[in-house]
């Protein structure tokens, strides 16, 4: 009786933690936060679509990189401390139709940049910029770039004024 109950008790000390505890353990050390919170939700879809396992890592892997790039995205929007964050989705274009909404769409894309482009930005009205007011940083930011600024270039008289 004796030795069935000390075999027992070492069998529970000796035990290796279930699958589940080193597979959370081991994507938190590799710094994969949607896949441990994913994982599972993802498998059961999976396993009820009938879907093979590169699929399912693929799946896993697309959540890990949408949620990495909306953190770096808000990372960034942190790091430029724009005063108020506005898209060109609530800009009306009526109100200027001399704008060319066409172009200004282009340039938000911020592709010019990946073509080494260059790109010369004309202060609109009076008055100036201040620093977290660059009608072009918050796309570019949201572009996975990072957006310098440059205070001269807003002044009312022009560049360098």
């Amino acid at each position: 009786m004796e030795t069935a109950s000390l075999a027992t008790a070492f069998e529970a000390a000796t035990q290796v933690p279930a699958p589940q505890v080193l597979l959370e353990h081991y994507l938190k050390l590799l710094r994969l936060p949607t896949f441990g919170r994913e994982y599972d939700k993802v498998a059961q879809q999976c396993a009820q679509e009938d879907v093979d396992h590169p699929r399912y890592l693929l799946r896993l892997c697309e959540l890990e990189m949408l949620d990495r790039e909306r953190r770096a995205t808000e990372r960034r929007i942190r790091a430029a401390r724009f005063s108020v964050l506005k898209s060109l989705d609530s800009f009306d274009f009526l109100a200027i139709p001399s704008l060319n909404k066409a172009l200004v769409l282009e340039l938000a894309r911020c592709e010019y940049i990946g073509r080494n482009e260059n790109v010369l930005r004309v202060p609109f009205g009076q008055g100036q910029l201040r620093h977290g007011q660059d009608p072009c940083g918050s796309g570019a930011g949201l572009g996975g770039l990072s957006a310098g600024l440059s205070r001269a270039l807003y002044d009312s008289g022009g560049a360098g004024a």
